[in-house]
């Protein structure tokens, strides 16, 4: 019997995350199970929708640590997905700043070896600071797929977003060969 892979669909508060639930289906056709966690702030975005994504997920919406004792609820990660990821999220991560449920998954996720991709979701002026790109060369080096510039998330001019524009399809094909890239590797 095959177990089905389990994608951890994490997400920042940036507007592409409204399009989260269509997200959710597309990597259900590519045969995920998806898990949503999502940022304190885009909790509070999509709080509203929280039993609808529930239901189409199979399980609860997470945006906060549990406590220590309290069961897993969600099953074991094959792969995590973190898109979109603001320029506070990415600069969190690399600097192993793990206040934030969803940060400290993927913080630890790259000590487990799972496989990780990001996509970040910042405008240009973001994008400037020093750190950012200090942000991206971490995790790239500490082999997360970061998906940014030609071929990933391309910024855009602050104020000029195109949230229909994100690519979310690039993202999921990621995922879907880091996953195909281990899964070959297992005897």
């Amino acid at each position: 019997m095959t177990r089905t892979r389990t994608l951890y669909l994490f997400c920042s508060a940036a507007p592409p995350v409204f399009d989260v639930a269509r997200v959710i289906e597309d990597a259900q056709v590519r045969g995920w199970d998806v898990c949503l966690g999502l940022t304190p702030s885009a909790a509070r975005w999509l709080e509203p929708s929280f039993d609808g994504l529930a239901a189409l997920t199979g399980h609860p919406v997470r945006h906060e640590y549990k406590r220590p004792g309290d069961p897993d609820v969600w099953p074991q990660a094959d792969a995590i997905l973190f898109a979109p990821a603001t320029f506070n999220t990415v600069n969190s991560w690399a600097l192993g700043l793990t206040g934030v449920f969803v940060v400290g998954v993927v913080a630890e996720g790259i000590g487990k070896g799972i496989p990780i991709v990001t996509m970040p979701c910042v405008n240009a002026a973001y994008a400037r600071h020093p750190q950012f790109d200090r942000s991206v060369e971490t995790l790239r080096t500490a082999g997360v797929t970061v998906l940014y510039g030609e071929g990933g998330f391309v910024p855009n001019q602050p104020g000029q977003g195109r949230p229909s524009a994100y690519p979310w399809a690039v993202a999921l094909d990621a995922v879907d060969s880091a996953w195909d890239a281990v899964a070959s590797d297992v005897p």
